[in-house]
């Protein structure tokens, strides 16, 4: 079993076992975007007691460490795109149509859903061209440095590495706004069956966004700003 502390960093937290996001999740703990924080100064950041978040990571179940944290960066590449790109690229389209549905059919009762459909319209805006720059440029940068992982970084590759990340953290604040305005995707009493599957969409995007940020800031950066 795994013992954390408060000296432990959020994103090894995770990596180590993908069902923590859960627990840190609902402390309300960035671990994505603001992943390489101890325990102890994201708590302390929250006002959390960082003993009961301790506490609770400390009894949950113990998994095996998933296949990915341990790929390389080619193969690690290879799953990102093909497990987060590709479920964003085919998902977006699909909830566009369900938000703009949703918000023309419900707003008059919920003025609150032309906020979600323009948050979420702004989240496509700003992804799609992201994953695009990811997968023909930034990526495969990164394939090819994988053969000279000793030599300095590019000022190149360095600032397309922190464009992604400011990138990331837009997304993150998206995201946390789309949570807010549902009141953490709460199924009013009202609501058909295309708004219990718009909130649930939106929901499963974010789930999907926060661990494939996860993945790229805090295991594939984080090992590429490392061997340089």
């Amino acid at each position: 079993m795994t013992t954390f502390t408060p000296d432990t960093i959020l994103g090894d937290i995770v990596t180590a076992d993908p069902a923590n996001a859960r627990i840190l999740d609902r402390f309300g703990i960035d671990y994505c975007c603001h992943g390489q924080r101890s325990v102890a100064n994201a708590c302390a950041a929250s006002s959390i007691d960082a003993n009961e978040l301790l506490n609770a990571l400390g009894t949950a179940r113990t998994a095996q460490r998933p296949e990915w944290a341990d790929l390389n960066d080619v193969s690690l590449i290879a799953h990102i795109v093909s497990t987060h790109h590709r479920f964003l690229w085919n998902e977006f389209p699909r909830m566009a149509e369900l938000v703009d549905k949703v918000a023309r059919v419900h707003g008059a009762n919920h003025s609150e859903l032309t906020r979600v459909r323009d948050a979420f319209h702004e989240l496509r805006a700003a992804v799609e061209p992201h994953l695009r720059t990811e997968e023909t440029l930034l990526f495969p940068q990164i394939s090819m440095r994988s053969a000279t992982p000793h030599e300095p970084l590019s000022s190149e590759l360095r600032a397309e590495l922190s464009q992604n990340l400011t990138e990331h953290d837009r997304a993150g604040e998206l995201l946390a706004e789309l949570r807010q305005i549902t009141n953490g995707f709460a199924v009013p009493p009202d609501a058909c069956g295309s708004y219990k599957a718009m909130l649930a969409g939106l929901e499963e995007i974010e789930k999907d966004l926060h661990m494939h940020v996860h993945k790229e800031n805090n295991v594939l950066f984080t090992r590429v700003l490392a061997s340089a």
